[in-house]
């Protein structure tokens, strides 16, 4: 066997090896376990959806990463961070005398953010929600049981009649998501990492009655 011969098989084993270690790696990000630590409670949120069914919801969550994955948030500006903010404590003063209205606001607020941040755009629910699961797993449910309120109260059906306490929580989640989405240094791969901002100016809002629901 020529020199020239044995140097092509090297070259050609070492190119099998490389491709190997890459498919090992993806299937590391988004196999079972690695969408597990990258989603957290929002895996075992999608598996109930799909009725228990792992293989399903890691298809429609590996789907969700391999379209989403490589999006880079955009910083905000400083005066629309004031704005944003600014309306946030309208909806959560607001929510004391009425919930549902603060409800609707903080829906609005949260979709138009996030398309500020570069997600889809807030008209492309569904689309924006994926992508927001992606980087911010640990906080999107706060979202989506806003929108559940907002969305079924319009279209009438029995849902709409969540109770204060349930929204309250909502907003709650929400605003996680929201501190998250106002944080430049967010970071949230694997699951791990999020927004500093917490539930801070929460404790009067916790404490206040509501006087409709």
């Amino acid at each position: 066997m020529s020199t020239g011969v044995i140097i092509v098989l090297i070259v050609i084993v070492i190119v099998v090896a490389a491709a190997a270690a890459l498919v090992l790696r993806a299937r590391g990000t988004t196999g079972g376990s690695g969408l597990k630590r990258r989603f957290g409670p929002e895996y075992d949120r999608t598996v109930a959806r799909h009725d228990g069914d792992a293989k399903a919801a890691e298809q429609e969550l590996g789907a969700r990463v391999q379209e989403h994955g490589s999006l880079q948030e955009k910083p905000l500006e400083p005066a629309a961070r004031e704005q944003y903010q600014a309306r946030w404590a309208a909806a959560q003063e607001r929510f004391v005398d009425s919930p549902r209205e603060a409800m609707s606001d903080v829906d609005q607020l949260l979709g138009e953010v996030a398309g500020a941040r570069g997600f889809p755009d807030v008209q492309e629910y569904e689309k924006q929600f994926d992508a927001l699961s992606v980087h911010h797993a640990a906080h999107v449910h706060g979202y989506r049981r806003v929108h559940r309120v907002v969305t079924t109260r319009e279209n009438g059906t029995p849902e709409s009649q969540a109770g204060t306490e349930e929204m309250r929580e909502a907003m709650l989640e929400a605003r996680d998501l929201f501190d998250d989405l106002m944080n430049d240094n967010h970071r949230n791969r694997d699951g791990s990492g999020h927004g500093g901002g917490g539930r801070h100016g929460f404790g009067a809002f916790n404490k206040q009655p509501v006087k409709g629901s």
